[in-house]
């Protein structure tokens, strides 16, 4: 099967049947990038504490590890909770902004995914107000500051379509727990592209189904990750804050 073509005009681009400005897709590339500054690879979510159990211990099993993650948790919680952020900005609805990214900080279920949250989320408010979204600057001190809330605000501010934003923000999730598995278990750099290949399938239906996802039907829990996040802080040496 050949891949979709890209359609170019002088001020759109079509990416998998989304149309986006193409400066729009250089703000979410810039949004997805490894090298944007909010501390990504500082966290694995329980990974580790996974790898040290003996849980993840190969390819086939950190591959497991991640699509139940992202099937299961970012899927089911994060990408559509990111919608109605996305909406809620877009109405300049405060409020509503509020009691989602406070409904959003209270399902992490350990003290370390607060924090990490947290930690990225205050990251990326202060990298925003220094690219010129003074509307961050709120959430730059905040105890439960997500950073849903934040990616979501500068998808909206720099026009970036709710599809792509999804598409991005479930990508770069991936990308980062692929190289902490890399890391960790560990794995050759062509084990973690495959990884790569086969999780990343699954992302545009998930992206579709989270916009379909009624706000009352938003619920991720994921105990074993929950057990091991737990266990992992008291983990003796450890590589990352989660």
């Amino acid at each position: 099967m050949k891949p979709p073509r890209l359609s170019l005009s002088p001020g759109l681009t079509v990416v998998l049947g989304i149309s986006i400005n193409p400066l729009a897709l250089a703000r979410l590339l810039q949004l997805c990038s490894p090298t944007l500054p909010v501390g990504a690879y500082a966290y694995s979510q329980g990974m580790e504490q996974a790898v040290a159990t003996g849980l993840v211990t190969d390819r086939v099993s950190a591959e497991d590890w991640l699509h139940g993650v992202l099937t299961h948790g970012l899927a089911q919680l994060d990408l559509p909770v990111l919608c109605q952020l996305y909406a809620a900005w877009q109405q300049q609805d405060i409020a509503q902004v509020e009691r989602l990214n406070a409904d959003l900080f209270a399902n992490r279920e350990t003290k370390e995914l607060r924090l990490e949250d947290r930690q990225m989320g205050i990251a990326l408010a202060r990298l925003l107000v220094q690219l010129g979204l003074d509307e961050a600057a709120a959430w730059c001190q905040r105890e439960n500051t997500t950073y849903a809330t934040l990616f979501s605000l500068a998808a909206v501010r720099w026009q970036i379509e709710r599809p792509a934003m999804l598409l991005g923000f479930a990508w770069s999730w991936l990308e980062n727990l692929v190289s902490v598995a890399v890391k960790l278990v560990p794995l050759g750099q062509t084990d973690g592209q495959r990884i790569l290949t086969h999780v990343s399938a699954s992302i545009p239906a998930l992206c579709t189904a989270a916009m379909d996802l009624a706000p009352e039907d938003c619920a991720g829990s994921l105990p074993g990750m929950a057990i091991l996040s737990c266990l992992h802080e008291t983990e003796y040496t450890r590589i990352f804050r989660s």
